[in-house]
């Protein structure tokens, strides 16, 4: 089933210069990008984007680290592409992430994880919205489509 979906490519991976290497993923795999920005995030959005951990304990220290720098945001489109973009990420805690993936590649620990990826179809359209206004996102067919179904 195509499904669209966000990964987040986190300060820690901008300051060390790996988007070229996370998108190129994204790519290789198959997946199409339908939008691509960098931005500052706002306290707002921070809170809009992690709104499930806003009052834990670990949230401030959380919400400190993205908004220490510019942020990727990726809206990806293709078949599977919540489940796959998951698996490409990595679990979330990079110490115990499989090598290979992003976050066992390039993960420091569990806060400073290289990305964010959304965890299921309607969060991720709801997080797509909240980075990518009305119109951002481009529909166009690539012409690969008939080896990579």
């Amino acid at each position: 089933m195509t499904e669209k979906t966000l990964l987040m490519i986190k300060p820690d991976a901008v300051q060390r210069s790996l988007i070229g290497r996370i998108i190129s993923r994204i790519e290789e795999k198959g997946l199409k990008i339908i939008g691509l920005q960098m931005l500052q995030l706002t306290e707002s959005q921070v809170d809009q984007l992690y709104d499930i951990h806003v009052g834990k304990t670990f949230y401030p220290l959380l919400q400190s680290f993205i908004l220490s720098g510019p942020i990727v945001a990726i809206g990806i489109q293709g078949k599977n592409a919540v489940k796959v973009i998951r698996k490409l990420a990595g679990i979330t805690n990079s110490p115990e992430a499989e090598p290979g993936t992003i976050r066992g590649d390039y993960g420091l620990d569990l806060t400073k994880n290289i990305v964010h990826a959304s965890d299921a179809v309607e969060r991720a359209q709801y997080e797509l919205s909240i980075l990518f206004k009305k119109g951002e996102l481009v529909e166009y067919e690539l012409i690969n489509k008939n080896w990579i179904k």
